[in-house]
């Protein structure tokens, strides 16, 4: 049994151990406030750009863009490119494992894979598997911005423009109500048709007509490269939200882990404390008892 001043050290471990994982809770949770107070600034935009792109499909039939799947003859995709959005660091549960993981099923799946990682914590992780990686991008994880949505926008298109790869799909988590991160997998290019919506005219509406310069095929090819870096940072900063909340998670309980086993250690001191107390009032007893015997054997004697 541990005597009082290994308890006593353990406790005042356990404590300041308690002192960092709250700290860390409160610094998750700036984080995450100030993280969805940007994105909900930046929303608009992107949705104004996705209604636009649906207007032009409800109101045109001669959309032709590469950026799209061909309404016949459609091949199956060959070359992947997949973005992988993790954290640069642990700590968040199962929140960088999960993506990992639909990450590998994907590689697993596929023959031709082209892998791009945000986050330290995923390049490492798939370089200690030797996963090759055509890039990384440092410094995404921790601080998105729309510049470097742009700089990954611009890398994944060129890759799709140039036809070294026939589909660009992104891996990231979505924080779901209750704060849980949420694995999603979305195709970036090329887009379905359908996902901008059918054509739909009601009974007595005018249709009106919109004059697109040069041409329909080059307006949408303009609003496209926008749209996919908007969609880029929206999962960039969903991501970084579901990280923080994810951390938040673990530290809340690591902090309530923290007080029942300061709970439980306490109760060890204060029963070791105890026998202790005992066991040095029954020595000073069982003393005082042979001295006084002791003086009665002397008296006895003289």
């Amino acid at each position: 049994m541990a005597n009082t001043k290994e308890i006593k050290n353990r406790i005042e471990s356990v404590r300041n151990t308690q002192k960092i994982t709250n700290a860390m809770y409160l610094i998750a949770s700036t984080k995450l406030t100030k993280a969805r107070a940007e994105l909900d600034k930046t929303l608009p935009y992107f949705r104004l750009q996705e209604s636009e792109m649906k207007r032009i499909f409800q109101r045109r039939d001669d959309v032709n863009s590469h950026y799209f799947y061909p309404e016949t003859g459609r091949k199956p995709a060959e070359t992947y490119a997949y973005l992988v959005v993790t954290a640069d660091k642990g700590l968040a549960g199962a929140y960088n494992h999960n993506v990992l993981k639909q990450a590998e099923e994907e590689i697993r799946r596929h023959r031709n894979v082209l892998l791009y990682v945000v986050g330290e914590y995923g390049r490492q992780y798939f370089m200690r598997r030797k996963i090759p990686i055509e890039r990384s991008f440092l410094y995404t994880a921790q601080n998105p911005t729309f510049r470097r949505a742009r700089e990954i926008s611009n890398v994944l298109l060129g890759l799709y423009n140039t036809r070294k790869c026939d589909e660009i799909r992104i891996i990231y988590s979505q924080m779901e109500r209750g704060g849980q991160p949420l694995v999603r997998k979305t195709q970036l290019l090329p887009f379905e048709r359908g996902q901008f919506g059918k054509k739909e005219v009601h009974s007595g509406e005018i249709r009106k007509e919109y004059e697109f310069v040069p041409n329909v095929t080059a307006a949408l090819e303009n609003i496209v490269p926008s749209y996919i870096a908007g969609y880029i940072y929206g999962a960039l900063v969903e991501s970084f939200c579901s990280e923080q909340s994810a951390r938040m998670n673990a530290m809340k309980s690591a902090n309530d882990n923290a007080e029942e086993l300061l709970g439980s250690l306490s109760v060890e001191y204060n029963r070791v404390r105890q026998a202790a107390i005992t066991q040095e009032i029954t020595e000073v007893a069982a003393g005082a008892k042979a001295q006084r015997k002791k003086r009665e054997r002397q008296k006895a004697s003289g």
